[in-house]
């Protein structure tokens, strides 16, 4: 199975666990001399059931993360870091770039006037550098996916 393959199989098992606790919750209870429509106990063995399968998969996504090399010196699960470090990165610096955008919206004289305390092109210009990192580094992360075999 390649990567990618695992990592869809693992976003479906986590959908799959969170129906299936939603079920359980609600037939936790049930007025009393009423039956669940559905049986917890076994709603909860399928939980079971799937979950020690996630976690296998996960263990395995993980192995193969951290053993495959995206380039050389630097694995898979190092490049994910790098990734998510420059979407986070990235969105910060769009958002501090749209709060210091100062927009004229003055009525009198005696309203408070603002300005912006940092050179918007600036930060944008780095907003937009990041961005173009990410999606770089994310489009390289993605094709490995569909390279790689998944390790057990």
């Amino acid at each position: 199975m390649k990567l990618a393959e695992a990592l869809i199989l693992r976003a479906d098992q986590k959908k799959r666990i969170e129906q299936l606790r939603q079920r359980l919750m609600r037939n936790a209870k049930v007025q009393e001399g009423e039956q669940p429509a559905e049986s917890p106990d076994a709603l909860l063995q399928e939980i079971e059931k799937i979950a020690d399968e996630f976690a296998k998969l996960i263990q395995c996504i993980n192995r193969t993360n951290s053993t495959t090399e995206i380039m050389p010196g630097v694995s898979l699960a190092d490049a994910i870091a790098s990734r998510d470090i420059l979407l986070l990165r990235h969105a910060i610096h769009r958002d501090l770039a749209q709060a210091a955008t100062v927009t004229p919206d003055i009525r009198t004289k005696s309203e408070v006037r603002f300005k912006g305390t940092v050179q918007v092109s600036k930060i944008q210009e780095n907003a937009d550098q990041m961005s173009k990192a990410y999606r770089e580094l994310d489009t390289k992360i993605q094709e490995m996916n569909w390279k790689i075999e998944l390790l057990g």
